[in-house]
């Protein structure tokens, strides 16, 4: 039994891999000039990506050992005091809730975008114009606005909630605008508008919570070590202002949130003082006000007080009682005597009257008197003059008199209220101790209800001072910046990424479409096999192509020529050499059978070309085609009307009268079919055949009979039967290689005489199993090389 060849290893080597990808290059070429082309696009459609980048400092005072005595001093008031987990703050910076109101404040849902070139340029606070809406409506909307001078514009491509409403509008800036939107004015913002005069600029309005959605997505944060509380903050967006602002506000919004969170305890504990300090403040209002009432009531504002106020009045009324006896006394007198004077005797002056205007009377009385008097000594009573002042000190007299009357009066009644006063202070010294009992009792309550409103204020004022004393929970370490070179798209990496595709889309096609080939590919598949190998024909080599080839064969079936030393060949010439050697020198073993398992193997191409290698070398060759069902050789002699089916058929006794000699190839004679028969099996089991050629051996050095293939007809087995030799024809890229096993089985079984294999049409540059055909060195291409 003879032992069959251990597997050959699988490994795939760089060489197989360049034998199988050159063949291809053209793939590779298309391929990279494909997806070039979509990067060099997408680049160019494609607005530069920015990355702005901001740190800040979480603090984390329970990790501190050391405050200020600033801190120390409010500690007790629950001021300063922290508890922060850094990893819920990361998770509270990635909200959505935080990146709505970042949205909200800087109007992030609106966009007004330009073209410029095959990109879409944001305007970001730098459009030309401003929209707003007059009625609240919140349906995503486009639109685009172009100027036909400063101040008149047109809108057009009009869209509500992705549907195109086709309506068109024109109006001048400032004007309100009736849309299917609700209505809408269009003003113009401080950036210059003059170079955007005729230029397409699209509005864009779209929900906020999807665009809050887009940028939650998009900010990155994370911790800058995990020791630290250090939060770096990034975000990647088209316009670098754009960026920076969403950090700014970020920080800002989350700083806001957080100190709103932490006031919150002292937001509800100030309601709830203030709420004590109402009930309170009420109460205590009814305590004074019952103080006062009773202290109104009894004239007490201090009970202390009163009985020094009530001692202090009744020797105050003493003392006004005695003075004012002492006026009653001297008024008194000063109307005795003012019923006693004469006229020439004046009143007594600074008699201690109180009252200025009876002081001042009996003054001008007395100068009156003194002139009187005077006259009267220089002329007598009777003197007009004398008369006169007379009269007046008369009549100046009963005033005196009514004025002091009107005094002793007045004295009398003050006299009597002194004494009233000073015995109603009397009654109240008295019951003085009942009072100061009572009032003792209610403002014990009244200071009770003092401490707890005092207590209540001083809480309020501690609570509010907490709120002003608390301080942002970050600090920021870096504020937003970044490079002003993109990090997207990167041109490099996109051009690398798209080269390298355009290299791996072809190779991994080409690969696995190697993988999954089940034929027959190259001599490697055959090494299994302990059939002997005799030889590899390639399909082409060179720079020829297999369309090249096939279109060669249909035209002309021979490719050997004497002095050619392309690659086929040189192929043939090693094929001719096996032969020889399997011949030996045995000349009567010189019938070779050409079959296979499928047709198309290319019997018939090898028959002819092996032969016309063998004619030469001056060798008489004789082919004979056997198949009788389809001529494949008879057609390159034209298909001559007589042949192998009328001689077995009995139509033509002499066998050499369907021998047809090949051109100008003397040596090199072919037996066509002739008439096509009903039934070649039967002409061919009849024993004329095998008369043929045992005279046909000694008549030619080599013949070669073209069979069918087999399992298909049993013509192949029958022409077996009278050759020396079978050749199996096994063709690259059509036997199946699960039938191997099936061809190694004929070998072993010697269903077929001293079987051979021939490997036809091989890749001339192989695949990944080494194919490459090994003819390249000092050789020309399959068309026209010639040796020198």
């Amino acid at each position: 039994m003879v032992e069959k060849k251990k597997p050959a290893d699988d490994f795939i080597r760089i060489q197989d891999l360049w034998g199988m990808f050159v063949p291809k290059w053209y793939w590779f070429a298309g391929s990279l000039f494909v997806t070039l082309t979509i990067a060099a696009l997408y680049l160019l459609s494609t607005p530069p990506i920015y990355t702005r980048t901001a740190a800040i400092l979480v603090k984390d005072n329970s990790k501190s050992n050391s405050s200020t005595n600033a801190m120390s001093d409010f500690s007790d008031l629950g001021i300063f005091k922290s508890n922060t987990n850094i990893n819920n703050e990361l998770l509270t910076l990635k909200s959505p809730t935080l990146m709505t109101e970042v949205v909200s404040r800087l109007g992030l849902n609106e966009s007004f975008t330009v073209r410029r070139g095959l990109k879409n340029v944001d305007l970001y606070k730098s459009a030309p114009v401003a929209v707003t809406f007059l009625d609240k409506m919140e349906a995503p909307l486009s639109f685009t606005i172009e100027f036909s001078s400063k101040d008149t514009f047109a809108i057009s491509e009009f869209e509500v909630s992705g549907v195109d409403t086709r309506e068109t509008f024109s109006a001048q800036t400032g004007d309100s605008i009736h849309t299917p939107a609700g209505t809408m004015i269009i003003s113009p913002t401080q950036a210059p508008s003059d170079a955007f005069m005729g230029v397409p600029i699209r509005y864009v309005r779209r929900n906020v919570r999807s665009v809050s959605d887009a940028y939650a997505k998009e900010l990155v944060a994370e911790l800058g070590n995990e020791d630290a509380t250090i939060i770096n903050l990034s975000i990647n967006d088209a316009s670098t202002r754009k960026a920076e602002d969403i950090l700014n506000t970020l920080i800002e919004v989350y700083n806001e949130n957080w100190i709103q969170d932490k006031n919150q305890i002292a937001i509800s504990t100030s309601q709830f003082i203030s709420d004590r300090l109402d009930v309170i403040e009420n109460e205590l209002g009814h305590v004074d006000e019952n103080i006062s009432n009773y202290k109104s009531e009894h004239l007490l504002p201090d009970v202390q007080a009163a009985s020094s106020l009530y001692m202090a009045q009744s020797a105050e009324n003493k003392k006004e009682l005695s003075a004012l006896n002492n006026q009653l006394s001297t008024a008194q007198y000063i109307r005795r005597e003012l019923n006693s004077k004469q006229l020439n005797q004046p009143l007594p002056a600074n008699s201690g009257i109180v009252n200025a205007n009876i002081e001042t009377l009996i003054s001008e009385y007395n100068n009156l008197v003194l002139d009187r008097n005077r006259l009267i000594a220089n002329s007598s009573e009777k003197n007009p003059l004398v008369k006169n002042m007379a009269s007046s000190l008369q009549s100046m007299q009963r005033t005196i008199i009514q004025s002091v009357d009107n005094l002793i009066v007045s004295l009398n009644t003050q006299i009597r209220s002194i004494l009233r006063q000073e015995e109603a202070t009397t009654n109240r010294l008295a019951s003085n101790p009942n009072q100061a009992k009572y009032l003792l009792s209610v403002e014990r309550q009244q200071k009770v209800k003092e401490e707890l409103y005092l207590y209540l204020l001083q809480k309020r004022e501690e609570n509010e001072l907490s709120q002003a004393f608390t301080a942002y929970n970050t600090r920021l370490i870096t504020a937003p910046r970044g490079s002003m070179f993109p990090t997207a798209p990167r041109k490099m990496n996109i051009l690398l990424v798209a080269f390298a595709i355009g290299l791996l889309v072809p190779a991994v096609i080409i690969f696995m479409k190697e993988n999954m080939n089940t034929k027959v590919r190259g001599r490697k598949d055959l090494e299994n096999l302990s059939m002997p190998f005799i030889g590899e024909i390639p399909q082409c080599s060179g720079t020829g192509k297999k369309w090249e080839l096939k279109k060669r064969q249909k035209t002309d079936t021979i490719v050997v020529n004497d002095g050619n030393r392309n690659i086929i060949n040189e192929a043939f010439r090693v094929l001719r050499s096996n032969m020889d050697f399997m011949a030996g020198k045995d000349n009567s073993q010189n019938v070779f059978v050409l079959t296979s398992f499928n047709p198309g193997s290319g019997k018939s191409f090898l028959t002819m070309n092996i032969a016309m290698s063998f004619a030469i070398k001056k060798k008489r060759i004789l082919i004979i085609d056997g198949d009788l069902r389809h001529s494949s050789i008879s057609s390159d002699i034209d298909s001559p009307k007589i042949g192998l089916s009328d001689y077995l058929g009995n139509r033509i006794e002499n066998w050499r009268e369907i021998i047809v000699p090949y051109k100008e190839y003397a040596n090199l004679h072919i037996i066509p079919i002739g008439t096509v028969p009903p039934n070649p099996t039967e002409l061919l089991e009849d024993g004329k055949l095998a008369a043929l050629i045992t005279a046909l051996r000694p008549e030619y050095d080599y013949i070669f009979i073209d069979c069918p293939p087999v399992d298909i007809v049993a013509d192949a087995q029958i022409i077996e039967k009278l050759a020396d030799r079978t050749i199996f024809v096994i063709r690259s890229g059509l036997l199946d290689r699960s039938i191997l096993p099936e061809l190694e089985t004929m070998y072993t079984g010697k269903r077929f005489k001293n079987l051979a294999m021939i490997l036809n049409g091989t890749e001339s540059a192989g695949g990944r199993y080494g194919y490459r055909y090994g003819y390249h060195y000092g050789y020309g291409s399959y068309y026209g090389g010639k040796g020198k």
